[in-house]
């Protein structure tokens, strides 16, 4: 099968990338300049970074320690 596209630049076209804005900065809201800004949508579905594993408590360290020792002592 041999398929063919045909392609044709839109009412939206440019050659210019146009960054996105993604922060509102209250200089923004103060000048009204945020409503003819293009802004970047939100993504609420993505994925945070996960969160850094734990540490033990300081005394728990100790206890720990300690036991170590006694055990080795018998």
């Amino acid at each position: 099968t041999l398929k063919s596209y045909w392609l044709r630049k839109g009412s939206a076209f440019s050659t210019a990338v146009t960054r996105q804005d993604t922060e509102l900065t209250p200089d923004m809201i103060a000048t009204g300049s945020w409503r003819q800004r293009p802004f970047k949508p939100y993504n609420f579905a993505a994925r945070g970074l996960p969160p850094a594993c734990g540490h033990l408590h300081p005394l728990l360290k100790v206890r720990t320690q300690l036991r170590q020792i006694f055990l080795e002592m018998g």
